[in-house]
């Protein structure tokens, strides 16, 4: 069934960041009137942090992840910084579509950008089957280092980066490019793309989004096929292989189909 408009748009992380700050403001009007009358000297940096913590609460009960909660914690006090060195409007502006363009989907899937390193990079290769060409895939490939290392690894392979935010997106296309590589780079949602096409699907996200991969995975993927996950395991479901990578102590999880 198809969820009403006002739940998906309450859904989206976004929104409840608004609502967090927006329902803090009348608890901060209160705790600061009490305050004031018991004879607490109240500053504009004080006012500023009891906002942030309100907010960061509220975003904790409304289900928002911890990045978020630090967001609305920070917010107050950033902006107040903000206006105390005077910067001009257009600065904001720049700012504002820099990091839209980088953090594109963020506010609705919760999945920050998060670069997977060199040590990944040498885990998944040393996991991939050797015997058969595979067509791979990397959800939210940002700026595309794995999808290239691993083209250039296994020539005899399709590598596609997927990656719904524009920046990273151009970025890593334009060095496919620039390095003549053979590996694909689509601007996509992942949830759109059908994992049967593919034999190993790699993915960076964030424990926000790992349910809703492991469900998607679960209906599309091949008998034969791999999930592989960086650092983010899927809550009741026992991973194949545990690898830990090179120079890191964090954990490559497999699941076999």
């Amino acid at each position: 069934m198809t969820q009403p408009v006002s739940r998906r748009a309450f859904a989206a992380p976004s929104v409840r960041a608004l609502l967090a700050q927006a329902g803090a403001f009348p608890l901060t009007l209160i705790a600061v009137w009490l305050l004031a009358r018991t004879g607490v000297p109240m500053s504009w940096e004080s006012v500023a942090l009891i906002q942030g913590a309100f907010a960061a609460v509220i975003a904790w009960r409304l289900g928002l992840a911890v990045w978020w909660r630090a967001i609305e914690l920070a917010f107050p006090s950033g902006v107040l910084l903000a206006r105390g060195f005077d910067l001009p409007p257009s600065l904001f502006l720049v700012l504002f579509v820099l990091f839209l363009l980088i953090y594109w989907s963020t506010f609705r899937t919760q999945v920050p950008y998060y670069p997977s390193g060199r040590a990944a990079r040498e885990a998944v290769a040393n996991v991939l089957p050797v015997d058969r060409p595979l067509a791979i895939a990397d959800v939210g490939s940002g700026l595309g280092g794995l999808v290239l290392d691993l083209a250039r690894r296994r020539p005899d392979s399709e590598v596609d980066g997927i990656e719904l935010a524009p920046l990273p997106w151009f970025v890593s296309r334009l060095r496919g490019k620039l390095s003549g590589s053979r590996a694909r780079f689509l601007r996509a949602d992942y949830e759109a793309v059908n994992f049967g096409y593919y034999d190993v699907v790699f993915a960076y996200l964030s424990p926000a989004a790992m349910a809703g991969l492991w469900h998607k995975a679960e209906r599309e993927m091949r008998p034969g096929s791999i999930l592989l996950s960086y650092e983010f395991d899927i809550p009741g479901r026992m991973p194949d292989r545990r690898i830990v990578t090179t120079n890191s102590k964090k954990i490559l999880f497999l699941w076999e189909f």
